[in-house]
């Protein structure tokens, strides 16, 4: 297994690995503006390599540009297929060369992430996550159901609150975390608990709910866009999905659970290092760092609970229908409607705030350029 990291190692291992394809290449892509990806993508078709993308139905920010990008390479001989609506997003980066290496990424294959951002990837020939990434890679290219068949392939939202879970219960020592976001309330409180069973939790990052037992920072200067979780020393997460409701329950994202010391060891020793950099606030602190979606994110919530209409005889007639007319059934519409609110409240919250994140992305990349 091998290590990509960013900004270090750059775009020349992936173009490499396209460089070096003999029969196929299968890509997917969510942001793209490298043309050097792009040319060679065409060359390798020119040698005879059967290149299919995979690109995302939207990506919010830059649909225009993914649909001009269908058409180059399309004109370029490559199969291009579209990602399905069904979800709010498909995040995934992944590529396969010959059905035989696997490029994990939690970077985009763009200058922004890979130049000017921390992020990580993987590139593996373990033949089962190559295996696996291939059966996604069809599924979604289709349009047709995936069904997890691999604990260490982890898979939004099919199996990653399950896999990610058990990959932080198990920490006995330390947990060491990069994230943009820890928001999703049952992980934070997993992590919680960790930490006051004695296991040191550092995350660089977000957290969106205060602690005294969970520390954060941020990860100055370097813009942070890596999803990644470090276990015990021993055992990692590299991926595309936070710990936060949306990406783990309503998006495509994808990453893989490991264990390769020497990889291993390197992201401990990246860690440690940004944890570290000169300019990082030496007291670790259990304050909620700046959210420039979140106050948007509580007026729009608010507004729209405000108004939402009864839901009292909607719910007497369901019932009715559902257990028969005769029958009395007692049903405390009130705790409902409750629910319902905070239900409504926390789906708003997290798209608001995924809306600002991605103008305030695109603004990034359009400045960094």
């Amino acid at each position: 297994m091998e290590l990509l990291v960013q900004p270090r190692d750059g775009i020349m291992p992936l173009i490499r690995g396209i460089n070096r394809a003999k029969s196929s290449i299968e890509i997917v892509i969510f942001r793209f503006d490298r043309r050097d990806i792009e040319k060679s993508l065409a060359n390798a078709v020119s040698r005879g390599v059967s290149v299919h993308a995979l690109i995302a139905h939207t990506n919010r920010s830059g649909e225009v540009n993914l649909r001009k990008l269908e058409m180059r390479l399309l004109a370029a001989g490559i199969t291009v297929a579209r990602t399905a609506d069904d979800l709010v997003r498909y995040h995934d980066k992944l590529m396969i060369v010959d059905g035989k290496a696997l490029y994990l990424m939690a970077f985009n294959l763009t200058y922004l992430d890979i130049e000017h951002s921390r992020s990580f990837g993987i590139v593996t020939r373990n033949r089962q996550l190559v295996r696996e990434a291939g059966k996604l890679f069809v599924a979604d290219s289709n349009r047709s159901p995936y069904e997890p068949g691999l604990a260490s392939f982890v898979v939004s939202p099919l199996n990653a609150r399950k896999q990610l879970s058990a990959l932080i219960k198990g920490a006995k020592k330390e947990l060491l975390i990069y994230d943009p976001e820890v928001s999703d309330p049952s992980m934070i409180r997993l992590l919680d608990e960790r930490a006051k069973a004695g296991v040191n939790v550092k995350i660089l990052g977000r957290l969106t709910r205060p602690s005294t037992n969970l520390h954060a920072r941020r990860l100055p200067p370097m813009r942070l866009h890596t999803r990644t979780i470090i276990r015990d020393g021993q055992k990692a997460f590299i991926g595309s999905q936070s710990l936060r409701k949306l990406e783990l329950e309503a998006r495509r994202e994808v990453g893989v659970i490991f264990r390769d010391p020497k990889v291993v060891s390197q992201l401990v020793s990246t860690f440690q290092s940004d944890w570290d950099t000169p300019g990082q606030a030496r007291q670790q602190n259990t304050h909620i760092e700046a959210d420039p979606g979140g106050k948007v994110a509580k007026k729009v919530a608010k507004a729209l609970t405000k108004d939402l209409p009864p839901v009292q005889p909607l719910l007497e007639t369901i019932v009715k229908e559902a257990v028969g007319q005769q029958t009395e059934v007692t049903l405390d519409v009130k705790e409902v409607e409750n629910s319902l609110k905070e239900a409504v409240k926390t789906a708003v919250k997290d798209v608001v705030r995924d809306a600002v994140a991605e103008v305030v992305e695109q603004h990034q990349e359009l400045t960094s350029k």
